[in-house]
C-alpha cells in the first residue's frame, strides 16, 4: 500500500460534564486526528488520545504530536510499507509512546481496510453485528453520581462503572446498591489503594461487584497477585497492561480475572489482538476500554469489541456521553444497551467534515 501523505490535526472541545475522579478533573479533551491518505485520495483515520497532562500515562498531547511529527511519520513515509503488518517491526526502534504508535496504526489499517473493501473489524476475526454498552459514572458526589445512572438507564447500559477511592468507596456503593441492588456494577479505583487497605477492601465483596479495576499501583502486577488471593470479588487490571508481555506476566501470576485492553495504551490493533486471543486462550474474559474520546476512537474500539473474546461491555458510550457534537457521521448511539457494529468498509462511519474543522486548532500535512 502506498501513503502519498499523512496529516495530523490538532483538537480541542469542552465535554458537556466534567470527568472527575481522584486524580484530577477533565473538563476539555484535545486530541490529535491522524489521517493516511492514499495515491487515489482515500483517507484512513486515527485519534491520539492522551490527555494534556501526564496524570494517566506517560505521554501527553505535545509529546505525542512530537513523536509522529518528528519520528513516526516520517519514518513510515520514507519506508513506503507493502502492508500494515510490517509497522511494529518499522517502529521497534522508537521505545514505547504506545499512543502515538496506536495512532498513526490506526490511520493507516482504517485505510487497508477501506482499499480492501472490507470493515476494519473483520479483518482481525470480528464477528459480532452489535457491541454491549457500558458507561462510566465520574463524579464525587453521590447525589449527582445517582443521577447519572438514573440519567443512563434509559438507554439501557449493560455496564456502570463508579470511580472509587478509601475515603468514598462503601458510602458511594452502600448507596448505589440501596437504590439499585441488580445493575451490573463495578468500582475503579485508579490505584487509589495499597496492600495496607487488604481489610478495607474486603468488605468490597459484600456489594456484588463484577470487578474492581486497578485498585494497586498503575505499574504493579505482582502485588496484585497477592491482593486477588484476598478477595472474592475478581481484580481487572487496565493500567499496568500496557503490551502482550504485560498481559502474559499478569495471566501467569494469576494476578487478575479480567482484563481492560485499551487499543490506545498498548501500542494499537495489532498488540490489541495479541492481548485479546492470549486471554481468549486461557479464558480470561476482556473488555473494551475507553480514554474520553472522539468519533474516531471509538469507532475504532466499537470494531475491537466485534471480537470474540470481549464478553463484558465496555467504556463505548453514546457519542452524546461527552460531546455535543462529535466529528463522525452518523454518531455513536446507544439503544437498549447496545450499539450496532457497521458493515462499511474501514472503520464503518464517515467524517463530520464541518464539526472537525470547527474544533481544529492547529494542522500539519506530511509528504
Amino acid at each position: 500500500m502506498k501513503l502519498s501523505s499523512i496529516s495530523l490535526k490538532l483538537i480541542k472541545a469542552p465535554l458537556k460534564r466534567p470527568f472527575k475522579t481522584h486524580l484530577g478533573t477533565v473538563s476539555d479533551r484535545e486530541v490529535i486526528i491522524v489521517e493516511a491518505i492514499d495515491e487515489d485520495g482515500l483517507v484512513g483515520y486515527g485519534e491520539a488520545v492522551p490527555f494534556t497532562s501526564p496524570w494517566y500515562t506517560e505521554e501527553t498531547t505535545k509529546t505525542c504530536f512530537h513523536m509522529l511529527d518528528d519520528f513516526l511519520i516520517p519514518l513510515t513515509l520514507a519506508s513506503q510499507i507493502g502492508h500494515p503488518d510490517e509497522l511494529p517491526n518499522l517502529w521497534s526502534g522508537i521505545r514505547r509512546n504506545a499512543m502515538a504508535k496506536s495512532a498513526l496504526e490506526q490511520a493507516i489499517l482504517d485505510l487497508y481496510a477501506k482499499q480492501k473493501g472490507v470493515y476494519l473489524g473483520r479483518l482481525f476475526g470480528g464477528e459480532r453485528s452489535e457491541v454491549a454498552a457500558g458507561v462510566v459514572i465520574a463524579s464525587n458526589d453521590i447525589e449527582d453520581a445517582m443521577r447519572q445512572i438514573e440519567d443512563f438507564s434509559g438507554s439501557g447500559y449493560q455496564r456502570y462503572k463508579i470511580k472509587i477511592n478509601p475515603q468514598n468507596d462503601l458510602d458511594f456503593l452502600a448507596e448505589i446498591r440501596r437504590a439499585y441492588p441488580d445493575i451490573p456494577l463495578m468500582a475503579d479505583a485508579n490505584s487509589a489503594y495499597t496492600l495496607d487497605d487488604i481489610p478495607h477492601l474486603q468488605k468490597l465483596d459484600d456489594f456484588k461487584l463484577m470487578m474492581i479495576e486497578q485498585p494497586l499501583g498503575h505499574d504493579d502486577i505482582v502485588e496484585h497477585s497477592f491482593l486477588q488471593k484476598q478477595l472474592q470479588t475478581p481484580i481487572c487490571l487496565d493500567e499496568s497492561i500496557n503490551s502482550f508481555h504485560d498481559a502474559k506476566s499478569a495471566l501467569s501470576l494469576q494476578s487478575c480475572g479480567v482484563i481492560n485492553i485499551k487499543m490506545a495504551k498498548v501500542g494499537g490493533w495489532m498488540e490489541a489482538v495479541r492481548i485479546h486471543d492470549l486471554c481468549l486462550g486461557n479464558d480470561v474474559p476482556v473488555w473494551c476500554g475507553g480514554m474520553i474520546e472522539f468519533g474516531i476512537s471509538r469507532a475504532h474500539n466499537i470494531a475491537l469489541a466485534s471480537l470474540k473474546g470481549f464478553t463484558i461491555p465496555g467504556d463505548i458510550s453514546s457519542s452524546s456521553r461527552y460531546w455535543d457534537g462529535d466529528i463522525i457521521d452518523p454518531e455513536v448511539i446507544v439503544e437498549n444497551g447496545m450499539i450496532q457494529v457497521p458493515d462499511k468498509a474501514g472503520i464503518g462511519f464517515a467524517i463530520n467534515e464541518k464539526r472537525l474543522k470547527e474544533l481544529t486548532t492547529y494542522s500539519k500535512l506530511y509528504k
